[in-house]
């Protein structure tokens, strides 16, 4: 049963989720949704019953201790609310959790039965998967829909793979069925520096939410964990002339790749963005691209700690022989 006497009425509600897993490379999804949830202070309003759909040999509860007290936390996905203010406020509806070990099915409506309680005019569903993509290069973005009439007015790319999938193209599906409109945004992670946190896909996932939602987000100190992402990653890549070469490979690939679309189009999506991010103060309120897994990697380091032994591993030579993960970002799944 679905109670909601918490919730006030909700002003133009969307519904952005992410679940940890396998559709959250880098865990850059759900850190995007946690920031949403800190920087706008939403507040908890409801948690689907962990035994309905978990594993707890797979995801297992922690203990912790509050005032001498010892307690559980269950792994479970959990629902808030926060509100956009400015001149147009709206609503978000925030879904962060772990992809189901069952019932999906189940899993899909129980949401879908607040977000028809709520009123949601929409479903956001993030996502990060392991590509071939440089960690130099601003880490692609894809946007997905299954919905031909939506993916014309959002300028979106109507869904049409076909392979494995995770939680969040179940979801996605399920919208569909339900005559719930649904996106979903892929942000393509490198394969050779997979290890979470990846602040850089992080903060493309909230630009290219910016720009498809028309708000502002406050970045906080994310632009900044960014630069030091990449600077920690070039120093461990520099380590190693094979990495570094490969890394050229890919960069030139990327460039030669995205050479006819450097348009008026997305230098007329960046203006936007610097348009909206002009006032100072911020208004109110592993899959792969082939359905496979990546190996793991390092984690990266700040511009501040100094490389130490760990490297990223050794990635295939340009043939493409033995390519790990053998991703393409340009085949994501939704």
């Amino acid at each position: 049963m679905i109670e909601l006497e918490g919730v006030p009425e909700l002003i133009d509600p969307v519904m952005v989720a992410a679940f940890e897993g396998w559709n959250d490379a880098g865990d850059a999804a759900s850190t995007a949704v946690a920031h949403l949830e800190r920087e706008w202070k939403g507040e908890v309003f409801a948690a689907l019953d962990a035994e309905d759909y978990y594993d707890f040999q797979v995801n297992r509860p922690t203990v912790f201790m509050e005032d001498g007290v010892r307690k559980i936390t269950w792994p479970t996905t959990r629902l808030s609310v926060v509100r956009v203010g400015g001149d147009k406020p709206r609503d978000l509806v925030l879904i962060r959790g772990i992809e189901p070990s069952m019932r999906w099915r189940s899993f899909c409506n129980e949401l879908l039965g607040f977000a028809h309680e709520l009123g949601v005019e929409m479903v956001v569903i993030l996502g990060a998967l392991l590509g071939d993509t440089p960690h130099t290069r601003p880490v692609p973005v894809s946007g997905g829909t299954s919905d031909p009439d939506l993916a014309g007015r959002m300028d979106l790319e109507e869904t049409k793979y076909e392979g494995p999938t995770g939680i969040v193209g179940v979801l996605q599906e399920a919208c569909t069925h339900a005559g719930v409109p649904a996106v979903s945004l892929w942000a393509a992670v490198p394969h050779y520096v997979s290890q979470p946190p990846n602040p850089k896909a992080t903060l493309a996932l909230l630009n290219r939410l910016e720009d498809l939602l028309d708000l502002r987000i406050p970045l906080g100190e994310l632009p900044e964990d960014a630069r030091a992402w990449q600077v920690g990653v070039d120093q461990l890549a520099a380590e190693d002339s094979e990495v570094a070469e490969y890394v050229q490979t890919l960069e030139e690939a990327r460039d030669t790749a995205e050479l006819p679309e450097a348009s008026g189009e997305a230098i007329a999506r960046e203006f936007e963005r610097y348009l909206r991010r002009r006032d100072v103060n911020p208004p109110g309120g592993h899959a792969t691209a082939d359905g496979g897994e990546g190996p793991p990697s390092p984690p990266y380091r700040r511009q501040d700690n100094p490389p130490g032994r760990s490297r990223p591993p050794r990635p295939p030579k340009p043939d493409g022989s033995g390519s790990p993960g053998n991703d393409d970002e340009d085949t994501s799944e939704d």
